[in-house]
């Protein structure tokens, strides 16, 4: 019998190790498993390479992983905001290394991993500092620059109902990155608000098909708040 549930935020993360590559689903804090960044806090796992699309926001998720020192690299689009003090500070010390990726093209690349291309052109990025020293190609007339996929050893994401295979329905706006970087990485780790028996989830609504996810955890009170807020 295929069943995917763990039992809790803890065992979810049990497999992840120092020096591991980790897509964090979440645009902002719509869509951040914080229950799983909490957990791996926790676990005390450092010198990890965090996919995501900001730097962290507050005190809570990406920016509790960076004030803990656990993040030795991040890709993301959108480094600093007004509440990114965590990552100002860990960044100017050269405690933490940035690569900065437009955002369309962070999609797009964590995209072509999932879809297991080789590469990409695109022209985002053609005649800046982001474009130096890479291939440049004409194409129909545009400049486009050759940006390669991205891959990443785990992806922790939020949803807001699953079945025990995995198959996952998100809420929203909360559904942003989640389903690409599902397909991106070698395990996907997936934190829901409610599982539900087979055959309870409308086929037309799963968005990530259970293929692509190994773990799923249901955290307490994360469907009881989504309700609230409906």
């Amino acid at each position: 019998m295929i069943d995917k549930q763990v039992a809790n935020a803890e065992a979810a993360v049990a497999d992840i190790q120092d020096g591991a590559s980790v897509m964090i689903g979440g645009f902002g804090t719509a869509g951040m498993p914080d229950e799983l960044i909490d957990a791996l806090i926790t676990r005390g796992v450092g010198d990890l390479t965090i996919i995501n699309n900001n730097a962290g926001n507050g005190e809570t998720g990406v920016a509790a992983l960076i004030k803990a020192g656990r993040v030795r690299r991040i890709v993301c689009s959108f480094p600093r905001q007004s509440d990114s003090h965590h990552f100002d500070a860990a960044y100017r010390a050269g405690q933490l290394e940035l690569e900065l990726v437009p955002q369309g093209n962070l999609a797009a690349r964590i995209q072509a991993a999932g879809a297991g291309l080789g590469a990409i052109f695109t022209p985002t990025g053609y005649g800046t500092l982001l474009a130096q020293g890479k291939e440049t190609r004409e194409i129909d007339g545009r400049r486009h620059v050759l940006e390669y996929p991205i891959h990443a050893d785990f992806a922790l994401i939020k949803a807001h109902r699953a079945d025990r295979w995995g198959n996952l329905v998100y809420r929203k706006t909360a559904r942003n990155f989640g389903p690409i970087m599902a397909m991106a990485a070698r395990t996907t780790i997936a934190q829901v608000g409610e599982v539900v028996a087979l055959g309870d989830l409308d086929p037309e609504a799963v968005v990530t098909p259970g293929i692509f996810v190994q773990h799923v955890v249901a955290i307490a009170g994360v469907a009881t708040l989504a309700a609230a807020a409906a």
